[in-house]
């Protein structure tokens, strides 16, 4: 059985190809580049949205560091970002302005929150918790009540961080491309409002927890919401 299909991986490979060939101005680029994702499916499904979810958690070692090429790489996850959450039912948007903000800002029908997409490169294995930008996030919510990282689930510690001890005490969630790619199922298979329901409750078990720098106390808690819903 293949979990990554050929469409999946062409079209990954296209994406690389297109946000390397920009050229322009920035934000004139990643509003054209968001677009076309958004066209893209439109066009062929929310399955696609789902492929993309998948594999967009790894900076391509082809752009240079620091480059242009990079940055809007992390325009493209923030949209993706955005496009999951309208998946959900959720209201959502990339925003434009830099500096003191988080990236992308989510509206609710009972909750609001700013998130952040990260990706590394395969070819840093040295990271820290400065990295995930948890204690920013914090400091980004401006009057709203949460805040999420989201990360490819094999770059985060799977035995002890402080990224873990940050999140539950200064109720910031950490979470995977992965799990929201798992939340965009449920909204398709099932109702976007229990994916929006789904997603509250994620929300709410973060300051629940005792802080704790340990994987497991996070994940296990944090899992237990979600493989618990029931489908109808």
């Amino acid at each position: 059985m293949k979990i990554i299909s050929k469409k999946a991986i062409s079209r990954r490979e296209y994406w690389i190809e297109e946000i390397k060939n920009i050229s322009g101005n920035f934000g004139d680029e990643a509003q054209r580049l968001e677009k076309e994702l958004e066209n893209e499916i439109k066009k062929y499904g929310s399955s696609t949205l789902i492929d993309h979810l998948r594999l967009c958690g790894n900076i391509p070692e082809m752009y240079g560091h620091d480059t242009s090429e990079e940055k809007q790489y992390s325009k493209y996850t923030d949209a993706l970002l955005a496009f999951a959450y309208k998946e959900m039912g959720l209201k959502s948007a990339v925003l434009i302005e830099r500096g003191d903000v988080a990236d992308v800002d989510v509206y609710a029908k009972k909750y609001s929150f700013v998130a952040d997409a990260k990706a590394f490169r395969l070819s840093r294995t040295a990271k820290n918790q400065k990295d995930f930008k948890v204690q920013a996030m914090d400091n980004w919510k401006h009057g709203k009540p949460y805040a999420m990282v989201v990360a490819p689930i094999y770059q985060l510690p799977s035995r002890s961080s402080q990224i873990y001890q940050q999140a539950s005490s200064r109720n910031v969630c950490v979470f995977s491309y992965s799990h929201l790619s798992l939340l965009v199922n449920y909204a398709i298979e099932e109702k976007k409002s229990k994916s929006e329901e789904l997603l509250h409750r994620i929300f709410k078990i973060i300051p629940a927890l005792n802080p704790s720098k340990n994987a497991n106390d996070y994940w296990i808690r944090f899992e237990v919401q979600v493989f618990s819903v029931k489908k109808t």
